[in-house]
């Protein structure tokens, strides 16, 4: 890979991976949590997010919504890699709690499933520093009628 080619704008498909890499930091809410995204490729998604105290509920684990939010977010984003035009909303998720979360990383990976023109199903999963998974979901994700091109977060950066 040459200087040029390094320093140029991402296109075509990575190009949107990274406008939707731009758009999940630029959300307000994301700045709530220790959490970052990254797209490897269509359908999938990986997000890695930082448990700690301020999570947990009164028992000393990560509330469920931690959990939802993770899991949402990662198969959110890897069914918008089928849409490069439109915002996806979260019609529908079902999701199962394996195992409690205390403290460290926890990695959300999210994978398409099905779906590529109104309705699209993406699932998540979380795993903890040791490997093991701590949670699982399904999404049901339905095309809107906001443009992504249109939302500041999107647009093309560096």
């Amino acid at each position: 890979m040459t200087a040029d080619e390094h320093d140029s704008p991402a296109t075509g498909a990575d190009g949107h991976y990274r406008a939707l890499e731009r758009l999940y930091a630029s959300a307000p809410v994301n700045h709530k949590f220790a959490s970052t995204l990254h797209i490897p490729g269509e359908g999938r998604s990986r997000l890695t997010f930082t448990v700690t105290e301020a999570d947990y509920h009164a028992a000393g684990a990560a509330h469920g919504t931690i959990y939802f939010k993770m899991l949402d977010d990662a198969a959110f984003y890897a069914a918008n890699t089928m849409a490069t035009d439109r915002f996806l909303l979260t019609t529908s998720f079902n999701l199962h709690f394996t195992k409690p979360v205390r403290a460290g990383t926890v990695i959300a990976e999210g994978r398409w499933v099905s779906g590529r023109r109104r309705v699209f199903v993406a699932e998540a999963r979380l795993v903890d520093e040791e490997g093991e998974e701590i949670g699982r979901g399904t999404g049901t994700f339905m095309r809107s009628h906001i443009a992504l091109s249109g939302l500041p977060g999107y647009t093309a950066g560096p």
